[in-house]
């Protein structure tokens, strides 16, 4: 078969700035951007200033604009004042402080983001990462405030604990799948009530329930079984944040470089083809979810050896089916899923901070994180708003008619 002398010719990071700028990639950046204008649309437009300019807009329309665009700014600036940079915090780290919190909050997002975007690359549907993230958070909880045991090996078995927890959790969902044939997305979903009911009760016996306390809470883990500090005592930036980083390393290593990976894209691609090709489905199915688990169990150990340091019936938040988002936005991919962890962790971090500096409800920023999640579902839409579409029709017309000539 000829082959194309100028495709061949044609330099290798030409090819990658196509696929940044062309493939799905732009189409993620996109969809965050229109889903901020549109929050800042709405955000101006819940605005009493603005109400208040609109009575009179055809006598002086310039009142109106002004504040419109004041609305809109101001919360965007108080948003990154809390989540990346502020003039006005003081600390070791100066005006950087807020970005401490931010990375914080996105590692647990980040972990499970990586959890669930695996399995999306072996054409599974990981619901369950809001249950993994409890099992693990309780078993490295446990083992944090009930054993006393030296440095380094206590926070060692914390995690281990943690990941293990979450990998027999997703595991177990992969295992009733491959036997019998179970769908993973009632199977998840269901053991997400089971894990929270069961630490709800947990939270009830004397060994889990804090001495001398009514309220649902363990005892606090041992200062032995706590990630380390990274900036300092005065913010809450640990070495969990770390683990998220080497995670997403292993995970972009597990799919591109393994053999293991190998098998996980060939059976999200077709899993008949790739049983006729020799690969064990049911072993493929068992082990991604057990590694989405043990995925997911990180975020759980964060959780309470790093970020809160107890264990309650809310260690998971909302963190498991946020981080079904991330994935989506990350496209599947390890740093993908990373930098989209990150994004939404400074959501988190600066809706606090936008709500007290300009009153700006904090549900805004769940709306800008729906309407993400709603262009991320529909690539057309963004692609036709943007005028994608048309450009590569143009382009496509102008190849067929110089191939004409």
């Amino acid at each position: 078969m000829p082959v194309n002398s100028q495709a061949a010719s044609k330099p290798e990071g030409q090819d990658v700035l196509k696929k940044i700028f062309t493939g799905n990639a732009l189409v993620s950046v996109l969809a965050v951007l229109l889903a901020m204008i549109l929050g800042g649309l709405l955000i101006a437009a819940t605005d009493k200033d603005v109400a208040s300019t609109a009575g009179y807009f055809f006598a002086r329309p310039t009142d109106f604009l002004a504040a419109f665009w004041n609305a809109a700014t101001k919360s965007y600036v108080a948003l990154f004042q809390g989540a990346v940079y502020s003039p006005d915090v003081t600390g070791p780290l100066g005006g950087f402080g807020p970005l401490m919190e931010t990375l914080t909050i996105a590692t647990p997002l980040i972990t499970a983001g990586l959890g669930v975007a695996l399995a999306f690359r072996a054409g599974l549907f990981n619901i369950g990462a809001q249950g993994q993230i409890i099992v693990s958070g309780t078993l490295a909880a446990y083992l944090g405030f009930a054993w006393h045991l030296p440095p380094v090996l206590h926070l060692i078995l914390v995690i281990i604990a943690g990941v293990l927890g979450g990998a027999v959790w997703g595991g177990l969902v992969g295992y009733l799948k491959a036997k019998t044939g179970a769908h993973e997305v009632i199977l998840t979903i269901m053991f997400n009530y089971v894990a929270l009911y069961f630490l709800r009760y947990l939270l009830t016996i004397p060994a889990f329930q804090r001495p001398g306390e009514s309220n649902p809470i363990s005892p606090t883990l041992d200062a032995n079984a706590l990630y380390p500090l990274l900036a300092g005592d005065q913010y809450r930036l640990h070495a969990g944040f770390l683990l998220a980083i080497a995670a997403t390393v292993f995970v972009w290593w597990l799919l591109n470089r393994s053999t293991w990976g190998f098998e996980f894209r060939a059976v999200g691609a077709n899993p008949k083809a790739a049983q006729t090709a020799g690969v064990n489905v049911s072993r493929a199915t068992v082990l991604v979810m057990a590694f989405a688990g043990a995925l997911s169990g990180l975020g759980g150990v964060a959780q309470v050896a790093g970020t809160e340091k107890v264990l309650t019936d809310g260690v998971a938040a909302s963190y498991g089916f946020d981080a079904i988002t991330v994935a989506l936005l990350g496209r599947s991919t390890p740093w993908g899923t990373f930098f989209a962890g990150l994004l939404f962790g400074a959501f988190r971090a600066g809706a606090v901070q936008m709500q007290i500096q300009t009153g700006t409800p904090i549900d805004i920023v769940l709306i800008v994180q729906s309407l993400i999640v709603l262009f991320i579902a529909a690539p057309p839409l963004v692609k036709s708003i943007f005028g994608m579409n048309r450009k590569k029709k143009a382009a496509k017309a102008v190849s067929l008619t110089g191939g004409a000539a």
